[in-house]
């Protein structure tokens, strides 16, 4: 079963830092994109940072200069350095990644389930 498992939300000041990682798992024969994207209540969910396969990234204007994206590709796995945090940081943060299962096979986009980040004093 493919599931992707984020980790590394949790409480944290204003102008602090935490890093989110995400794995994933089972049956995968490559990946493509990978990203973070973030929802905050009453608002949509919106692209933080995205990284294909060969390293480029994308990302949001309210993040850049703050935000780092990287990813592992031996170990399927993409993180979310993030400094400065500011209260409007504060959301639920969601992966995902673009995911071919199988050779010649089609791309599947899966998401994990989320990680609250909290910023507040």
């Amino acid at each position: 079963q493919v599931q992707l498992v984020e980790s590394g939300g949790g409480l944290v000041q204003p102008g602090g830092s935490l890093t989110l990682s995400c794995a994933a798992s089972g049956t995968i024969f490559s990946i493509n994109t990978m990203g973070w994207y973030r929802q905050a209540p009453g608002k949509q969910r919106e692209l933080v940072a995205s990284i294909i396969s060969g390293g480029s990234t994308n990302y949001a204007d309210s993040v850049k200069g703050r935000f780092t994206i990287s990813r592992d590709n031996a170990k399927n796995m993409v993180y979310l350095q993030m400094n400065s945090l500011k209260p409007e940081d504060a959301a639920v943060y969601y992966c995902n990644a673009d995911l071919v299962l199988r050779s010649y096979g089609p791309t599947f986009r899966y998401w994990g389930q989320g990680t609250q980040v909290t910023v507040s004093s």
